[in-house]
């Protein structure tokens, strides 16, 4: 008898949830092949990029980088999905410091005083860099009215600044994050985080770094930053890439304090393969409620603007839509092992020995959302076809197919499944043959 293996969660979420559920004997036929993943939303489909979005009253707001519509474009829409129109220009008159040319990523937060803060990156008549500026409006529609003769911050010798945002933490204390374009200029580009005054335009305090482009992943770039605080931490997303290409992509960082260190996700969070191609370089991201909304490329041209249901799991995000892998041998294993050393597995480990009649391995995977979600098993089969029997908290089973591909030659096949929101267990055991597990991607 051949010897299975085993499978595991990823490494930055730390999901490793135990369940017992009950095995229902009664098995229906093979799973569809046919692959029902929601993907995200394409809720503006003209060019609306580095989408920035609120939600004010019953309306939710979004703004984005300059395009035909505007210095500031700004829509609206009834709810996070839309309808959402575009209404004009948020910022019609450019502050006195800057030239002709895009205005980037704006960010809008409504201030204590009630009145409504525009940050915003602009040309610089004096450094010909990127700057930030600000502007105030009494309502999120603005116009809003640049503030002060000069930028809020402009370092010409880091290579300007772009991507501002601001944040609130709990008390009160206000701050605004942004990027040094050190990639411009063949410098590191870092994010930053400085403390103000309420007013969101005075600071009180030095800047701090958070990360910077000093990984593979990031060609070099790293930008758009936008902090959340969750119970047990903070939450740094990001984006990296460039831009143009479908490598632009969004990751996250966390850390237990407000200055860090942060450490980075193992697996960025959107990528276009994470997505399976339904958005082509998602980037530019922005958090809102239980949302997250971020630009993709359009097939005719510009970045139109997307949104997908977050969810926390342990506080960590997770996006419907976009693949979570969970290492089949983190799971939860009954007359099975663990091999190491495994050749072209992810991590180097998988569940085996999955050979018995008791045999099997749980996985406690997240749903942002009730709903159907595609389970993609990476799995290796050597000594014919195999199977085993899925169920999701311990409901009927159904029955997964293993093609014979060989051993070590790692292949995914997709399950479809109905998932609650929050955790669920789904337990994979031994019906025919044998298979070793990799891992589980949900999406």
């Amino acid at each position: 008898m051949k010897s299975s293996r085993i499978w595991c969660l990823p490494a930055a979420a730390s999901l490793a949830v135990a369940v017992v559920v009950a095995v229902v004997l009664a098995l229906p036929g093979p799973v569809s092949a046919e692959v029902r993943s929601v993907p995200p939303a394409l809720v503006i489909g003209q060019d609306f990029p580095d989408p920035e979005v609120i939600q004010v009253g019953g309306t939710y707001y979004g703004y984005s980088t300059s395009s035909f519509a505007g210095r500031v474009p700004y829509a609206t829409a009834p709810g996070p999905t839309g309808p959402w129109t575009v209404r004009g220009d948020a910022l019609p008159q450019k502050p006195a410091w800057a030239g002709d040319g895009g205005f980037w990523a704006p960010d809008v937060s409504q201030r204590s005083d009630g009145r409504f803060l525009l940050y915003f990156a602009g040309p610089s008549v004096a450094t010909g860099r990127m700057c930030l500026g600000a502007a105030v409006a009494t309502g999120p529609a603005g116009p809003f009215q640049p503030t002060g003769a000069q930028p809020l911050v402009c370092n010409a010798g880091e290579g300007g600044d772009i991507d501002p945002s601001s944040f609130v933490d709990a008390g009160g204390a206000r701050y605004l994050l942004y990027k040094n374009d050190g990639n411009a200029v063949g410098q590191p580009a870092i994010l930053w985080l400085q403390p103000t005054a309420a007013d969101g335009v005075t600071f009180t305090g030095g800047r701090v770094e958070l990360l910077r482009n000093n990984r593979p992943e990031d060609e070099g770039v790293i930008e758009a930053p936008v902090l959340v605080k969750r119970p047990s931490q903070y939450v740094l997303f990001y984006s990296a890439g460039v831009y143009t290409t479908g490598n632009y992509h969004t990751s996250y960082a966390v850390s237990g304090s407000l200055a860090g260190p942060y450490t980075r996700a193992y697996r960025p969070l959107l990528t276009t393969a994470s997505l399976d191609g339904a958005v082509n370089g998602p980037g530019g991201a922005d958090v809102a409620g239980n949302q997250i909304f971020f630009h993709g490329h359009l097939s005719g041209g510009g970045r139109g603007m997307y949104t997908a249901s977050l969810g926390w799991a342990d506080d960590y995000p997770v996006v419907r839509g976009s693949r979570v892998r969970y290492e089949a041998e983190r799971g939860t294993l009954n007359h099975a092992v663990v091999r190491t050393g495994a050749a072209g597995a992810s991590q180097g480990a998988v569940a085996a020995g999955i050979d018995y009649a008791d045999s099997w391995v749980d996985s406690s995977v997240f749903a942002p959302v009730a709903g159907a979600y595609t389970v993609h098993i990476g799995y290796a089969a050597g000594y014919g076809d195999a199977q085993h029997t899925l169920t999701v908290n311990g409901a009927a089973p159904q029955v997964v197919n293993y093609p014979n591909r060989g051993w070590d030659t790692w292949t995914q096949v997709p399950v479809q499944v109905n998932l609650a929101a929050g955790f669920n267990t789904i337990r994979l055991r031994y019906l025919t043959r044998w298979a070793e597990l990799d891992y589980l991607e949900v999406a």
